[in-house]
């Protein structure tokens, strides 16, 4: 459905449909090529349909929404409909994409979007036959739809899971005789539901499983919005593979990250929190109801750092010369547009004195390490839960990196360095357990159109934070902490709710720069009035010089 939307009226369209199927775990492989601006390699995902995961999440019906017995023709599945999550004007400029027809092994000559369609020419019959709800219709195949735009597809297959040594130590049975379909997505609802203290094992099997070979390309098909794949014969959403490959690659003008320079000129690229979020990185579920685990091997050249927002501090390994690979991983279930990274020459800080008090508080447990002893009660999906780690209750000061260009060296241990220890030890004292076990924060280039954005296990802040005293440093670093706990332990089930996460965010930053700086209580409470004086009036001026419509969220 190739949608043009109107950003003074129209919201980001969410296509997948994820009330039938829901993505587990993705692992990517992928190369950071700086001299064409891409991002290409592959993608695994590892699937869940049925009752089960329904029952959890108490979703409905998204792409379909008709009643009646008509079913949803290709290329027009029904969008649920999200608010642009960024405050940012969105681009208007967004064009069909241009499909060429291409057989196997046949090269895309078209020149313009790079997708490999291989839909009509491999069914032989017209594409807009086919289904995109989960319905046994009679003849119509079940449709995986997943949230994707300027991405050039390359390649869809089954993965053959049954291939991997030793996994029949998942099924019921001692040795695979006979490998179906039926097994391969046996093997893979068992992988997806190990019990959490098996974390290790799991990422283990998901790894081996996305080596595993392919064992036959399946139909697929895209526009602007959507990736949609189906296979012959498959039904249901219980009869499609759950277990498939992408191979992809992005497009320099994709809008899910921004290929720029850092502050000391050298070329950096990273997710900006772009109103589209992470569909022009990787074809994903994007609505917040999706909760994922993710790993991923990023290979760049030996010369940048790789950082993302897994939950391990990944080092580089070198491969062949001039070619390190990272690799970052997460066990805390997540939505899609959570997954953040960023490639460049970044120079990590270091305080010039470290004193054994902050070596010991800053010790970094792993969920290997964790007592799983239920400390509270929680009502989410089961993974390893620092809040019920005793712990990790205790650790004030979680272990934290500060990276940046190197020109900025200074203005950081001046400025940045400094505070990181005080602003996490008040957040702890007024919140309790950290939900993240470990943070990077990095000065972002200067093209970053905010103050700050927070993610699992990382926090950008633009260079301005820097300059004059510690007081803009100190609040945007709270108020981006703060969002650990409200944006992202604990986020709005529908994104035109985000504003209950900036408001807990920006009451906190008052309440935990108070606790850092040490301020007595009535010092406390002069600040936040002249602060919450300040928001009042430029709230109002606001609104005197707003239009009508951007008074109002959607």
């Amino acid at each position: 459905m190739d949608t043009k939307l109107d950003p003074s009226r129209d919201d980001l369209p969410l296509m997948a449909n994820t009330s039938h199927i829901l993505v587990k775990h993705y692992v990517l492989d992928l190369d950071v090529d700086f001299e064409s601006q891409i991002i290409e390699g592959t993608i695994v995902l590892f699937f869940e349909s049925g009752n089960r995961f329904q029952k959890q999440s108490g979703s409905t019906k998204e792409p379909c929404r008709s009643e009646s017995n008509e079913a949803c023709r290709f290329r027009m599945p029904e969008p649920c409909h999200s608010p642009v999550t960024d405050t940012r004007t969105f681009s208007s400029k967004t064009r069909s994409n241009d499909f060429t027809i291409c057989g196997k092994g046949e090269k895309d000559t078209s020149g313009k979007d790079g997708n490999h369609d291989n839909w009509e020419q491999a069914s032989g019959i017209s594409s807009s036959k086919y289904c995109c709800d989960t319905g046994n219709h009679g003849s119509e195949d079940f449709l995986l739809v997943l949230d994707c735009c300027d991405l050039s597809v390359l390649k869809v297959e089954e993965v053959d899971v049954a291939a991997v040594p030793g996994i029949e130590k998942l099924t019921r049975s001692p040795k695979l005789t006979v490998v179906s379909e039926e097994l391969r997505n046996q093997i893979v609802c068992e992988l997806v539901t190990l019990p959490a203290d098996r974390w290790r094992e799991q990422l283990d099997y998901y790894a081996r499983c996305s080596q595993a070979p392919g064992c036959g390309e399946l139909l697929f098909d895209t526009d602007t919005w959507s990736l949609q794949i189906r296979k012959t014969g498959a039904q249901t959403a219980t009869d499609f593979p759950h277990a498939i490959r992408i191979r992809y690659s992005t497009k320099p003008q994709g809008r899910s990250v921004t290929w720029t320079s850092d502050q000391s000129g050298r070329p950096c690229v990273y997710t900006m929190g772009s109103p589209i979020n992470n569909r022009a990185l990787f074809p994903c579920q994007e609505p917040p109801v999706a909760m994922s685990t993710w790993q991923a091997t990023v290979r760049a050249a030996a010369s940048f750092v790789v950082l993302m927002s897994g939950e391990n501090s990944a080092k580089p390994t070198q491969l062949r010369e001039g070619c390190s690979s990272w690799h970052y991983y997460v066990t805390m279930p997540m939505p899609a547009s959570t997954f953040t990274i960023a490639v460049g020459s970044w120079t990590e800080m270091k305080p010039e004195t470290c004193s054994s008090n902050d070596l010991a508080a800053e010790r970094s447990l792993s969920p290997s390490e964790a007592d799983f002893r239920y400390v509270g009660i929680c009502g989410h999906m089961e993974y390893p839960c620092r809040f019920q780690n005793p712990s990790a209750t205790t650790q004030e000061i979680i272990p934290h990196r500060v990276f940046a260009p190197v020109c900025l060296k200074a203005a950081c241990q001046e400025t940045l360095l400094q505070l990181v220890p005080p602003c996490l030890s008040a957040a702890h004292r007024v919140l309790g357990t950290h939900p993240f076990s470990r943070l990077d924060i990095l000065i972002v280039p200067g093209n970053f159109p905010s103050l700050g954005m927070a993610s699992p296990h990382i926090i950008f802040l633009s260079q301005s934070v820097l300059t004059g005293n510690s007081h803009l440093c100190g609040t945007r670093l709270c108020h981006e902490i703060a969002h650990a706990w409200f944006g992202l332990a604990i986020g709005a089930r529908d994104w035109t709710e985000e504003w209950l996460s900036e408001g807990f965010a920006t009451h906190l930053e008052d309440v935990f720069w108070a606790k850092a700086q040490q301020l007595d209580p009535h010092e406390a409470q002069e600040q936040q009035e002249l602060k919450a004086c300040l928001r009042w009036c430029r709230l109002q001026d606001e609104v005197r010089n707003s239009p009508e419509e951007m008074q109002v969220l959607r």
